[in-house]
């Protein structure tokens, strides 16, 4: 599974979601762009080296060449946590500039699951046109929105719900989640 990590507000949602790829002993592909690097060191005490590592293989933003930027490399699809609007926009609109919106490019092209979970508040006609654009070409938009009827205890509870959403689309179900029940 790749994991695209951008600039955007939330980049705890990318890390999370390394830790419970590495607990279940799924392969993860991570991207991380320059932006969310220093949103990183904005928002956590962590260092990107140590997010690196928590991925089965990391890979430089810039290297277009890599892997996961080729149809014939074959993964269960990609999550962009969180995803910018400029990712957003670029993934739309197919203008790849980096490895994180070409490996996705290349995700929508294979028909295979790319869910963006996207982070901007409130949202101007051109988000909202990317986001349907991006919809109607395979897309999946997931926006981090917490679930109060779970009634979370804590920061990590409403993280994890979120993921566990998300990964509902890729068959991985987490197990200590709660599920509505009427």
């Amino acid at each position: 599974l790749i994991v695209g990590v951008s600039g955007a507000s939330g980049v705890i949602y990318g890390v999370r979601l390394l830790e419970i790829l590495k607990e279940l002993n799924i392969e993860s592909h991570l991207i991380m762009t320059k932006a969310a690097e220093m949103t990183l060191t904005y928002e956590t005490p962590l260092k990107s080296a140590n997010v690196k590592k928590s991925a089965s293989i990391a890979y430089n933003v810039a290297d277009i060449g890599a892997a996961c930027a080729s149809g014939s490399f074959l993964t269960s699809g990609m999550i962009v946590a969180p995803c910018s609007m400029r990712s957003l926009a670029e993934i739309a609109n197919g203008v790849t500039t980096n490895l994180l919106t070409r490996a996705a490019d290349v995700v929508l092209k294979e028909r295979r699951p790319l869910v963006l979970m996207v982070r901007e508040t409130p949202l101007h006609h051109g988000h909202l046109s990317n986001m349907l654009k991006l919809t109607e070409m395979g897309g999946i938009i997931a926006p981090p929105v917490p679930a109060f009827y779970a009634k979370p205890q804590n920061l990590t509870e409403m993280i994890d719900f979120s993921l566990a959403r998300v990964l509902d689309l890729f068959g991985i179900h987490l197990e200590n989640i709660p599920r509505w029940k009427a």
